[in-house]
């Protein structure tokens, strides 16, 4: 009998030591099938030149995406899918525009005074349906493992919509409080004066470590470096030192220093667990940061905006041996994520339209960016932020309802209210100070043709019922009162 057992044992001691090393690695099996871990970072609210790479001034100090950017290959003209957050986010998800998905803003698309709205906006819808396919979910199909860890915003929970794990998201687009006790759903507390950007960094990390045996998805979206504005008083006061003397700001300047503290936690964690030439790397904004004056930037607008302010966005993307470093100064947009990682991951397509463009035999070094153009939709209102620094139409809105098209080096802006047109050519103008609609009649005319049958093939609701709330007299007089004061 003690032979019998003695015998068993050794022949499961045997199977159990084939099956482990049998088992592939998590980079053995990535090399084995070209299938990357995937690592999202979306900051909230993060500027184009808001990091030390890209920025105007000396103030920002980010080292740790500053070595990312070294490694990686960063696109210099990447934009968003929408200049504030909940519709960016549901274009980067869903690979589709905002006429597909209805979302176009932050609820309601009612905002501003009434009587200075001249049309009634298209009505917006909060978050996108479980029947859009998401990114996670098609990952999925692959034998990708995915989590979620910070701002959501497009919907009750994550993981209705293809993930594994959500860490504090929900419908809720912004904290109250980035020293914990946070207030948020789907989160507990932690120690009092815990840091929000630290806890979620924790998760990801300790999720990284458990999950790096087989392909993982991690999307991290962390609510940083959106208002309120609070950091670490040590770092707030570095700020106030180096010259900038807006406390808000001096805030602002901490909290992105904390943002790039953490990057460089989950990028010595790639490293300490063997995993960085298995993993791809993201790294980018969801819209515009909002303009202040301590931090100037050569575009024009902020968060909001559809000037290049309040869509142009950084982007880094690396994957060591992989992705050759370097600079690229191609038109890229949020919706090319989709297409780009299910193909990465050797995921089939869903069966949903996805209007960005599949980027990865680009980035391998394998083919180029077929020229091609991008487009806008914001059928509602969002009311001015700072009127004195949002450089809008008019001081009184960030936008108002109109539809915009970037094609080549040219971008035109319409404006519904009364159809007027802004053409630029950014080439030259950076900051889009001269609307050229009256001296190029004819790449006017061209751009309109393509931005009109864009609406039409994506049947793009367009607001064309008058408000009868507006007072034109009023609207005219409140932006008069703004110019002079």
């Amino acid at each position: 009998m003690q032979f019998r057992y003695s015998l068993l044992a050794f022949i499961f001691f045997s199977i159990t030591v084939w099956v482990n090393s049998a088992e592939p690695s998590n980079a053995a099996n990535n090399k084995k099938y070209g299938k990357p871990n995937i690592i999202m970072i979306v900051v909230d609210d993060l500027g184009w030149s808001d990091v030390g790479y890209n920025q105007t001034s000396s103030y920002f100090e980010t080292p740790n995406v500053d070595v990312l950017a070294q490694q990686g290959l960063v696109f210099d003209q990447a934009y968003a899918g929408a200049a504030n957050c909940a519709p960016s986010r549901a274009v980067l998800m869903s690979g589709q525009y905002g006429p597909r998905h209805g979302v176009y803003t932050v609820s309601p698309s009612t905002r501003g005074d009434a009587k200075t709205r001249k049309l009634i906006p298209i009505k917006n819808k909060r978050g996108i349906s479980t029947d859009v396919i998401t990114i996670a979910e098609s990952l999925k199909t692959v034998g990708y493992t995915t989590g979620s860890f910070g701002k959501w915003h497009l919907g009750p929970d994550p993981d209705e919509q293809g993930f594994d794990v959500n860490v504090a998201g929900s419908h809720q687009g912004m904290t109250f409080n980035y020293f914990s006790p946070y207030d948020l759903p789907n989160i507990k507390d932690g120690p009092k004066g815990e840091y929000l950007t630290e806890r979620l960094t924790n998760e990801v990390i300790e999720w990284v470590k458990s999950s790096k045996d087989q392909p993982f998805f991690a999307y991290i979206p962390y609510y940083t470096v959106h208002t309120p504005y609070q950091a670490v008083v040590d770092k707030v006061d570095k700020y106030r030192k180096k010259g900038i003397n807006d406390a808000k700001q001096a805030t602002y300047a901490a909290m992105v220093e904390h943002m790039d503290e953490n990057v460089g936690r989950i990028l010595n964690t790639l490293s300490s667990e063997g995993l960085a030439d298995s993993t791809l790397v993201i790294f980018t904004s969801d819209n515009g940061g909002y303009r202040m004056s301590s931090f100037p930037s050569p575009l024009r607008g902020g968060k909001g905006s559809y000037y290049d302010g309040g869509i142009r966005v950084p982007l880094i993307v690396s994957w060591p041996g992989k992705i050759k470093p370097g600079l690229d100064h191609t038109p890229v947009i949020n919706a090319d994520f989709y297409p780009t990682l299910v193909n990465l991951a050797k995921a089939e397509l869903p069966n949903q339209v996805l209007d960005g463009v599949d980027l990865s035999r680009y980035l391998l070094g394998k083919g180029n960016i077929a020229e091609r153009d991008l487009f806008w939709h914001f059928p509602v209102y969002l009311q001015a932020h700072h009127a004195s620094t949002d450089q809008g139409q008019d001081p009184l809105f960030r936008t108002r309802p109109g539809s915009a098209i970037r094609s080549g080096d040219w971008k035109l802006i319409q404006y519904f209210e009364n159809n007027e047109f802004e053409l630029y050519n950014l080439e030259n103008d950076l900051a889009e100070k001269n609307n050229l609609a009256n001296r190029n009649p004819q790449k006017l005319a061209e751009l309109k043709a393509k931005l009109k049958a864009w609406q039409q093939q994506t049947d793009a609701d367009i607001p064309t019922k008058l408000n009868p709330e507006y007072d034109p007299v009023l609207n005219q007089q409140l932006i008069n009162k703004v110019l002079v004061n």
